[in-house]
């Protein structure tokens, strides 16, 4: 399978690293004009260069903002007032004791990982819907369903967002443009590396840790290691080209097999 954005312009939040640098990765390799975001310009400028080795010939535009604040998001469509895909990935997370949670992080949690979707949806989908195309993808977690214990605060946030994918693909329903949200499972990257160490020590080769990780700490995992951001990729390249234009109002997992359900 083949797939070409050539001509389309791709939103992807939280780019500089992780995930969403996979995505963006993925949609400029498949010629989509390719928008990075994060809050720092340097890693940004890494993030660009990273993308521009794997793909040479990448068209990038790089926007350094925080889109956890209307002023952010602002930034954002100053520099790139329409787009073809949005894929809403920036996201935070880290353990507290359920009864630690402060109301200012109740607050954060939303802001960032729910109401900083909102708004780039409710500003890009406009114009989509009136071109007849386009695709919004919301980056969830297999959190948003199996809510841990020690992060209620970051499962509820990423339960909010499947509502939301729900919502919006309503809302364009009959239009040519599909919302979907992605049940991203445990993921291999630099944070969750780090957290991995923590929990198992660094006495072992990576591999080995990664298993015992997920042994001993996500035991329900199908696929007994981490899944590799571009994996995660993968999917998402796909639901946001034309072969993906019957699948909307989904939750599509890429987890492992870490929920226990026979439904998607």
């Amino acid at each position: 399978m083949r797939i070409d954005l050539t001509g389309r312009t791709a939103v992807v939040t939280g780019s500089s690293q992780g995930i969403g640098l996979a995505i963006a990765t993925g949609l400029a390799r498949a010629g989509a004009r390719t928008v990075l975001t994060a809050r720092g310009a340097e890693r940004l400028r890494q993030a660009a260069a990273h993308v521009t080795e794997a793909v040479p010939d990448a068209d990038l535009v790089t926007v350094a903002c925080d889109l956890g604040r209307p002023e952010g998001a602002g930034r954002l469509l100053e520099a790139v007032p329409d787009a073809d895909v949005l894929v809403n990935n920036l996201g935070i997370f880290g353990p507290t004791p359920a009864l630690d949670v402060t109301d200012a992080q109740w607050r954060e949690f939303f802001e960032v990982n729910v109401v900083s979707a909102v708004w780039l949806i409710r500003a890009y989908l406009p114009g989509m819907t009136r071109c007849g195309w386009g695709r919004v993808q919301n980056i969830c977690s297999d959190s948003a369903i199996v809510i841990p214990a020690a992060m209620i605060h970051y499962g509820v946030s990423k339960t909010a967002l499947l509502a939301v994918s729900r919502g919006f693909a309503k809302e364009a329903a009959g239009t040519g443009v599909t919302v979907n949200a992605v049940i991203a499972g445990p993921t291999h990257t630099p944070g969750v590396e780090d957290f991995v160490r923590e929990l198992v020590g660094d006495g072992m080769p990576w591999d080995e840790a990664q298993r015992e990780f997920m042994r001993v700490h996500r035991p329900q995992s199908l696929l007994r290691r981490l899944i590799e951001p571009e994996e995660i990729a993968h999917l998402v390249v796909y639901l946001s080209s034309g072969y993906a234009s019957a699948t909307t109002g989904a939750a599509v997992r890429v987890d492992g097999g870490y929920v226990d359900s026979i439904v998607p």
